[in-house]
């Protein structure tokens, strides 16, 4: 009975142990405080110290609280961990541990308590403290960069780039296609200054070839409409005030959808031409807007 007790105790020692060395190894670096809340001063009997020593000497990159931290240190402290002994009370025996803590201030290993029966406390805390370093001994503590994850990430972020790549490419040749059929069917026509009338029909002559006549262009050389915001777009007003037109927005810029028409409202070369189909034939009005 006594030899299976102590099996199954050595065998959750060795899993403990094991757990964490496997915890241990994941962090690069210790941090040592510069006190301890059991002493009255920094550093005294040069206890801190000693601690960064045995740290040190059992592999540990270690560093003083307070010190200059390398750069990927200073990036991500969760590198580290933060070292801290605790004196446990005793009547006749100084009893010393030490804690280590990660970046969530979260418990990660705590060694087996230290002890001294030295009277004079410089030597009992100096005893205590190398008793309980001695939970370190056989771990062969040496880091390891987490690269699995890392390489994880930098797929991911990858993958992510070239969606957003793509999706802006894609709506670039949106935008481009839509200009070159915007710019196929617009025609430009030379309007005369007329005083008398606000508005003017410029008939544009049929293409001989199909016999197929261009779009009609209305022309507003007077008339200014004043654009108000509304609900995902404007209403066009003129001066009486009366709403003339409402607008809405689209994903293209500068091209409006036209409440009420089959047709658009779109900015080229500075003049506002709203498009519209009347009868089966393509209309084109040039509107004075004022934004």
């Amino acid at each position: 009975m006594k030899i299976k007790f102590f099996t199954i105790m050595m065998s959750l020692v060795f899993m403990a142990s094991a757990f964490s060395q496997s915890n241990l190894n994941d962090y690069k670096y210790v941090i040592v405080p510069k006190g301890y809340d059991f002493l009255k001063g920094n550093n005294q009997y040069r206890l801190n110290e000693l601690t960064k020593f045995l740290f040190e000497k059992q592999g540990f990159l270690t560093l003083m609280e307070g010190e200059n931290y390398p750069d990927e240190l200073i990036k991500n402290r969760c590198l580290a961990l933060k070292s801290d002994v605790t004196k446990d009370s005793g009547l006749f025996k100084t009893k010393l541990s030490v804690e280590l803590k990660d970046c969530n201030d979260q418990a990660v290993y705590t060694t087996q308590v230290g002890e001294s029966r030295e009277k004079d406390f410089g030597k009992a805390y100096n005893e205590a403290l190398r008793d309980a370093f001695k939970s370190f001994n056989g771990m062969n503590y040496h880091y390891v960069p987490k690269q699995i994850n890392e390489v994880v990430e930098t797929k991911e972020e990858r993958n992510n780039n070239v969606a957003v790549v793509q999706e802006i490419q894609q709506l670039k040749e949106e935008i481009k296609n839509l200009k070159q059929e915007k710019k196929t069917e617009v025609v430009e026509a030379v309007v005369p200054q007329m005083a008398e009338k606000k508005e003017a029909i410029v008939n544009v002559n049929p293409i001989e070839k199909g016999h197929v006549k261009k779009a009609d262009v209305k022309v507003v050389s007077s008339d200014v409409l004043y654009a108000q915001p509304i609900e995902n777009g404007f209403q066009l007003v003129d001066s009486s005030p009366k709403v003339v037109y409402k607008i809405k927005k689209t994903s293209l810029e500068n091209v409006f959808l036209v409440e009420g028409f089959d047709g658009t409202l779109l900015n080229k070369k500075g003049q506002w031409i709203l498009e519209y189909y009347e009868n089966g034939s393509l209309k084109q009005k040039v509107l004075n807007i004022k934004f």
